[in-house]
Formats: structure tokens, C-alpha cells, sequence
């Protein structure tokens, strides 16, 4: 028995299977749901509830995030959306055609936030065109996190399924 094989004995290398997935889940969709657009969702609470400097610190912040988003999507948009669509089909290729269980995973994360992201850019673009503030910024900002809520809930839903599935064909049913 060599050092190789021992390692992979003690450490669960599937990644269904293995604790830190789940942990790397959890932590992916709470950040996701907390940073609305790289804005942290209690400085809008905030914002909304004491207004003032909050506020305008808000629409401040809303401001610079919304303006980088639109500069990444206009220089290097369509080389982003070039490579992610890459990556995704490869993970799912890899994954799902020729049973890569690693692939499939990152594919089950990859996927969902790439959605999150093309959502965020619209948002972004969404706050600049009509430049909102105000009561307008927090719906827009609080319905962009409902949704980012909402798919995560349905991802961690089809995750938790695919990997009972997987663990379950793998283990002591497969």
C-alpha cells in the first residue's frame, strides 16, 4: 500500500460525500444573499431605517459598485460570458456525460451563481438607467436579494438531491 492510496482512504475524496462541500455551500449562498451587489445587506437595513449619512453612504457605495459591474460588463463582458459558458459546459460535460463526480459538483455550484452574476449585472444596469435612490434603490436591492435567495434555495434543493442520489449509488445501494 503505498502513501498515495492511504491519503485518499483517510480523506473521502468524493465530493458529495465529503463534509467541506456542504460547508463550501452554505458559505457560497449566505455570502451570496448578504453582499447585494458587494453592498452588505445590513448597511441597506440600515440605510433604510436611520437614512441621513446612512443613506447617502448607501447610495455612495451602490454608486461605485453599479459603475465597476458596468465597466467589467462593457470591456471584458462578452470574453466573461465567453469563458464561464466554457468552463460551465466543460464541468457539465465532464460531470454528467462521463460521470466526473468532482465536475459535477463544481458544475452544481458554478451554474446557479452564474446566473446570480448576469442578475446582478442586470440589476446594476437596471440602477444606473433609471438612476434610482431612495426607496426606489431599497425595493430594487431587496427584490434583487429575494431572488438570489430564491435561487440558492433551489440550489442547494437539486444539490442536496443529486448528491443523496450520488451517495446512494456509490455507496451501499451501487
Amino acid at each position: 500500500m503505498d502513501w498515495y492510496q492511504t491519503i485518499f482512504e483517510l480523506i473521502d475524496m468524493r465530493s458529495f460525500s465529503n463534509l467541506w462541500f456542504w460547508i463550501a455551500l452554505a458559505v457560497m449562498w449566505s455570502t451570496a444573499s448578504h453582499w447585494v451587489l458587494g453592498v452588505p445587506w445590513d448597511m441597506v437595513l440600515r440605510a433604510r431605517r436611520e437614512g441621513g449619512q446612512y443613506e447617502s453612504d448607501l447610495e455612495a457605495l451602490v454608486r461605485i459598485y453599479t459603475g465597476r459591474l458596468m465597466y467589467i460588463a462593457r470591456v471584458s463582458g462578452l470574453w466573461l460570458m465567453g469563458f464561464a459558458c466554457f468552463f460551465l459546459t466543460l464541468l457539465g460535460l465532464l460531470g454528467f456525460v462521463y460521470g466526473f463526480e468532482f465536475g459535477q459538483a463544481l458544475f452544481l455550484l458554478g451554474f446557479p451563481m452564474s446566473i446570480v452574476g448576469a442578475l446582478s449585472f442586470n440589476t446594476a444596469r437596471l440602477i444606473r438607467d433609471r438612476d434610482e435612490s431612495g426607496d426606489a434603490l431599497y425595493r430594487r436591492m431587496h427584490r434583487h436579494r429575494i431572488i438570489v435567495q430564491a435561487i440558492g434555495m433551489v440550489s442547494i434543493f437539486v444539490t442536496a438531491l443529486w448528491g443523496m442520489f450520488q451517495n446512494l449509488a456509490v455507496g451501499p445501494f451501487g
